[in-house]
């Protein structure tokens, strides 16, 4: 299994990857560009997998070429898992970005990253609603202090595609 980082440029992404893979860590450059990503790997459930931090898109739609990298790498990559970092302080500008990837067929964790500056600016994001809508695991995360790495990293084994027909199904119950 490989685990790519998307999200938005500036929502953590690099942090995430910094406490989850310490010291094994390869920059490179996306082949035929001067993009750069990170490569590196982490232990899960006694295995090593490879993490990938994907540079930052705001879509699947690319607009520059660091999108159109990031896009590259994960219709590329093989036995992939997402985790879709979102500021959470932002959420509406992230969940566009996370439902492009779930509705591509991708198995995706959702990080709400930021979680203490949405708590500061008393957002208040109900997780356990929006986690059965989207019918994949919402973990609320402080990178930066680590605080729901454990949930985070937990959450991959169980991280499965789903049918966008099944998101449609879970908004049209809450009319």
């Amino acid at each position: 299994m490989n685990v790519l980082l998307m999200g938005h440029p500036n929502v953590g992404k690099s942090v995430f990857f910094n406490r989850l893979t310490g010291a094994s860590v390869t920059e490179s450059n996306y082949p035929g560009t001067t993009i750069d990503y990170t490569k590196g790997y982490m232990r899960i459930g006694g295995k090593s997998v490879e993490l990938i931090d994907v540079p930052g898109t705001f879509s699947l739609n690319p607009k520059d070429k660091a999108e159109e990298v990031a896009v590259a790498m994960l219709h590329e990559s093989k036995d992939v898992k997402v985790i879709c970092v979102i500021d959470a302080s932002k959420i509406e500008r992230g969940l566009f970005l996370a439902l492009e990837i779930i509705e591509q067929g991708y198995p995706v964790v959702i990080a709400l990253n930021m979680w203490d500056v949405a708590r500061d600016k008393h957002i208040k994001i109900n997780i356990d609603g929006l986690s059965r809508i989207l019918g994949v695991a919402v973990v609320a995360t402080t990178a930066i202090s680590g605080e729901g790495i454990k949930d985070l990293v937990a959450s991959l084994d169980d991280a499965r595609p789903v049918e966008i027909d099944n998101i449609i199904n879970n908004v049209g119950g809450l009319t």
